[in-house]
């Protein structure tokens, strides 16, 4: 099986910076796509950054210039740097990766995974 733990959530004033982890583990051929979600309170879970297998990245509009996705292939790890964080930027933040599985009876499957989720909260 296959698990994201997150790191690096945390309480932090308006204009501060923190850095989030996820980690991968388990039965993993090789990590096609990882991003990053989030969902405030009453909201819908929204894209924030992701980043694919080449580097290639994509950004919300309103994380653009402040948020940098980034990962480390050899660790199965994405990095979500948040810089000038706002208050709005408030809620649990989600890992997601797109998992390439080794073969079963010679077939190969992609699979979507998901991190438990880490809170980030932004004080004005």
């Amino acid at each position: 099986q296959v698990q994201l733990v997150e790191s690096g959530g945390g309480l932090v004033q308006a204009g501060g910076s923190l850095t989030l982890s996820c980690a991968a583990s388990g039965s993993i051929f090789s990590i096609n796509a990882m991003g990053w979600y989030r969902q405030a309170p009453g909201k819908q879970r929204e894209l924030v950054a992701a980043i694919t297998s080449g580097d290639s990245t994509n950004y919300a509009d309103s994380v653009k210039g402040r948020f940098t996705i980034s990962r480390d292939n050899a660790k199965n790890t994405v990095y979500l740097q948040m810089n000038s964080l706002k208050p709005e930027d408030t809620a649990v933040y989600y890992c997601n990766a797109d998992i390439k599985l080794p073969p079963y009876a010679s077939v190969w499957r992609n699979k979507d995974f998901w991190g438990q989720g880490t809170q980030v909260t932004v004080s004005s």
